[in-house]
């Protein structure tokens, strides 16, 4: 059997400021496998973000461990961590996150040249990777040209253009209306089947419960690990 992709044990964040602290996550345990669509579901303010934050490396934990491909990502420096997330790691998120001067192609071809490709090369995935995701005809529009679900698709692209080991999604749906919702989740579901490993925290019960594995989270901690 293939080694988990990601395992988390004794994860804790505590969010602190001069008057108050907020213990976010208490004890995360997890393991996540290759090719999974593991789900992930709980009250807002509950943990879901730090939690998808802290396996991935963008936010600093207190304690614990989380490897991804055997690295212990909280114990190597920031620059080989943002490298290997670069390379390895793929981001969705509910805001879309691209950048407002930067074309569709340009925003895809980003995470391409932050690991070295060569500028050409860069853009021929970045073209053909827009061309799978039902965007080849809006490559050269700036995102304030692009409708809410082409932004989010942009973002697909520009999450997947890199081949990444694990794709993690935070409400991808969540500023979209229900039809829009639908298609982008049909397009992360094609690509889950073609083998992607993806974490979609929702909160959305009826997203919820199409994964494959759903994490219950509540109170910083996970409090069910199972089917839908």
């Amino acid at each position: 059997m293939a080694e988990p992709l990601l395992v988390a044990r004794g994860v804790r964040k505590t969010y602190r400021t001069a008057a108050l602290e907020v213990e976010a996550l208490r004890g995360i345990d997890v393991d996540i496998w290759p090719g999974e669509l593991v789900m992930v579901m709980g009250p807002s303010g509950n943990g879901k973000t730090t939690m998808l934050n802290c396996l991935s490396g963008l936010d600093d934990i207190d304690d614990g461990t989380v490897l991804i491909d055997g690295m212990d990502l909280h114990r190597v420096s920031d620059a080989r961590r943002t490298a290997h997330r670069a390379a390895r790691m793929g981001f969705v998120f509910q805001s879309f996150n691209l950048i407002p001067v930067f074309n569709a192609v340009e925003n895809v071809e980003l995470p391409l040249l932050v690991v070295g490709m060569a500028g050409s090369a860069a853009r021929h995935a970045a073209v053909d990777m827009l061309h799978r995701v039902g965007l080849g005809d809006r490559a050269m529009h700036k995102p304030a040209e692009l409708s809410g679900g082409e932004q989010q698709r942009v973002a697909i692209a520009r999450a997947l253009v890199s081949r990444p080991a694990i794709v993690w999604a935070d409400e991808p749906t969540g500023n979209l209306d229900s039809q829009t919702a639908e298609d982008v989740l049909q397009l992360l579901f094609e690509v889950h089947r073609a083998g992607q490993t993806l974490v979609i925290v929702t909160h959305d019960r009826a997203i919820g419960a199409r994964g494959e594995r759903l994490l219950q989270v509540r109170d910083g901690l996970i409090v069910a690990d199972g089917p839908p």
